[in-house]
């Protein structure tokens, strides 16, 4: 069954409400920096857990039959939440962080090409166009516009940047299979991926202790960038123009840019500037098909019915 233009659009605002809320993933993280990374990422799909758990015990003791899904589902979800995160600190780990970063932060771009894929979807010159911009207008803000060193040594994190990008953008286009599968179900994959991050802190890493202002930054994540944002992004991918959240997440790096700079932790040039209007814009000419598809269809519903 095709949804309607306009169930389309307002799920894809929905997601896009995942893209506004990892706009501020690097200022709470700032905030909780000297907590060992798989102890924040087990902290913090907890709270999403419970959060999801508290919402799921209000609708009904039906709502947890959700949580029932096949094992291919339960792969996909986990595996994306939790892969991403093990390949992106095994990334940061191994190579430099702007490097890193730029690498994994092809997953917008990988999204709007592995979209295409999907049964009814098609991917239009201006999708590509729009993504490319917007990839353009997050190199800058990466690199400050500095070069780029790339170093042989490097390669393990490299490839693991790579499968970062990889393992994200598969998973949001993958998610549209699922597009049957109540967004309920994510409390349980988070839980999961809390699990795992758990059990990977056990063997890694020595626990630290929160202090006040990591326990709020750590409650903050688990609430809106590491909670909210996954459930509306499950949301998004699965009912609304993915290709068009492709494009948008290249906000992602710009918003966080601006928010670092509206508190001091960033300083604003020229760059940010050309970035800016370069994410902007090709957020817009990817969304030129839904955009327009919009005005087309409250035009049509404001056309006066012809008398028969």
């Amino acid at each position: 069954m095709t949804s309607s233009p306009s169930h389309s659009i307002r799920a894809t605002i929905i997601g896009t409400v995942a893209i506004l809320l990892w706009a501020l993933l690097a200022l709470f993280t700032t905030w909780a920096k000297g907590i060992p990374p798989f102890q924040l990422l087990a902290l913090t799909f907890f709270i999403a857990f419970v959060s999801g758990f508290i919402v799921l015990s209000a609708k009904g003791k039906k709502s947890f039959q959700n949580l029932k899904q096949k094992p291919i589902v339960w792969i996909v979800s986990v595996g994306g939440l939790f892969g991403y995160h093990l390949f992106y600190f095994i990334a940061l780990h191994n190579a430099p962080a702007v490097e890193a970063s730029l690498i994994a932060y092809l997953w917008p771009l990988l999204i709007v090409f592995f979209s295409a894929l999907l049964p009814g979807e098609r991917l239009y010159w201006f999708h590509v166009a729009g993504t490319l911009i917007g990839l353009a207008g997050a190199v800058l803000i990466v690199t400050k516009g500095q070069s780029l060193s790339w170093s042989a040594e490097h390669y393990v994190g490299y490839l693991a940047a790579i499968a970062c990008a990889l393992t994200w953008s598969s998973y949001s286009v993958l998610n549209r299979k699922f597009k049957d599968v109540p967004t309920d179900a994510v409390t349980g994959f988070c839980g999961a991926t809390a699990f795992l991050g758990f059990v990977f802190h056990l063997g890694t890493e020595t626990w630290v202790t929160p202090t006040g202002i990591q326990s709020l930054a750590i409650l903050a994540l688990g609430l809106g960038p590491v909670g909210l944002a996954f459930f509306v992004w499950d949301y998004g991918t699965k009912h609304g123009d993915i290709q068009v959240l492709g494009a948008l997440s290249y906000g992602a790096p710009l918003l966080s840019t601006l928010l670092l700079v509206a508190v001091g932790s960033a300083q604003a040039s020229w760059t940010l500037a050309i970035a800016c209007l370069l994410i902007v814009g090709g957020a817009f000419l990817a969304s030129a098909k839904m955009l327009k598809s919009n005005s087309t269809f409250h035009e049509t519903e404001s056309l006066p019915e012809k008398e028969l």
